[in-house]
């Protein structure tokens, strides 16, 4: 059931947090009430609606402080899916330069200021990781690039990031959740454990091969047990054209995937026939890395952190007309800001 939106001090202080709750993430519901926003905003709002002046008109602008890819906007579109304003916005997806409005809403204050804190938050994070895809991306030269970050964040918001992952550019993701809400299936084929269990990365990739669907990948793991180039000519013997790639993902223990050890493991899958095996690179990867191993000779790169941990791109939101007439604080420039690239979404 949605919760009604909280107004004032005394519906904050009413807020009881459930005994039992199963974990410390915000609902939809929670948010569209909210129960999110910075206690200054519910503040504002009541003293507004005391004083008659809750439904100022005004023209609110955000802009972001740095070059990025923007990202987030569908959530900021359906949290003020049932608000008397309007909205204007960069595409998602679009390339943004800091200081660009990248936002703008008109209409009574009180029918979205207090929604300030998530609607910048959608934003901020969400451009954040699609901007890190996006330099992922652009350092392959074109190559598939997967995201696999969502077990470095909390899982309430991993969905969200791997989204945005593929907004920026990314191929694809491995978060179940997070591919099906961009309009894609899940990718990914096994992990050590699997390996480790079976004992053997033969017997293991012979069981994939065997029970998975032909329209899973035939992409496996060769850096268990064994030498890499040593696991990736046995699984390619007992595989043959079945298997479409083998992956790295040394450890940094074992000095992590080297451009030295990509060349090897490419020279000898060619020199015995196996020249249709790609080469999928993981494990710590960032745009520099991606280069030399890409030109090393990998085919293909899962990334995880650098896109989970980006930093979020900070968003600030300023008033910028009260009552029709152009009007700010100090150091902005009043009136509505020119961005023809804005498109009116709402």
């Amino acid at each position: 059931m949605e919760k009604s939106q909280i107004q004032s001090l005394a519906e904050v202080a009413e807020l009881k947090i459930e005994s039992g709750r199963k974990f410390f993430s915000a609902t939809p519901e929670e948010i569209i009430s909210g129960a999110t926003s910075d206690i200054y905003f519910v503040r504002t709002h009541e003293i507004l609606r005391q004083l008659n002046l809750v439904d100022t008109p005004v023209t609110a602008e955000v802009f972001c402080r740095r070059d990025g890819i923007f990202a987030g906007i569908k959530e900021v579109l359906d949290l003020l899916a049932d608000k008397d304003v309007e909205l204007w916005a960069l595409p998602e997806g679009s390339a943004m330069q800091a200081k660009e409005v990248v936002l703008r809403i008109t209409g009574p204050y009180g029918e979205f200021g207090i929604f300030e804190t998530p609607l910048l938050g959608f934003l901020a994070s969400s451009s954040g990781w699609a901007t890190a895809a996006r330099e992922v991306k652009e350092a392959a030269g074109g190559k598939p690039v997967l995201c696999f970050g969502a077990r470095h964040i909390h899982p309430a918001v991993a969905p969200a990031m791997e989204r945005a992952a593929i907004i920026g550019g990314c191929d694809g993701a491995s978060c179940i959740l997070g591919a099906k809400l961009a309009g894609r299936e899940p990718q990914g084929t096994i992990p050590h454990a699997m390996i480790l269990i079976i004992g053997d990365t033969v017997k293991a990739a012979q069981s994939y091969n065997e029970l998975m669907p032909a329209d899973a990948a035939r992409t496996v793991l060769v850096d268990t047990f064994k030498d890499e180039a040593e696991e990736a000519l046995r699984v390619a013997e007992a595989l043959g054209r079945d298997l479409a790639g083998v992956r790295l993902d040394t450890p940094g223990e074992r000095g992590g995937v080297t451009p030295e050890l990509v060349k090897e493991i490419r020279a000898r899958l060619d020199q015995k026939g196996f020249d249709h095996v790609k080469i999928f690179v993981s494990g710590g990867l960032n745009p520099e890395r991606i280069r030399i191993l890409s030109e090393a000779g990998a085919d293909a790169f899962g990334v995880g952190s650098y896109i989970s941990g980006a930093s979020p791109i900070d968003m600030t939101l300023d008033l910028k007309e009260i009552n029709g007439q152009p009007l700010t604080k100090r150091g902005r420039i009043p009136g509505k800001t020119p961005n023809q690239r804005l498109v009116k979404m709402k």
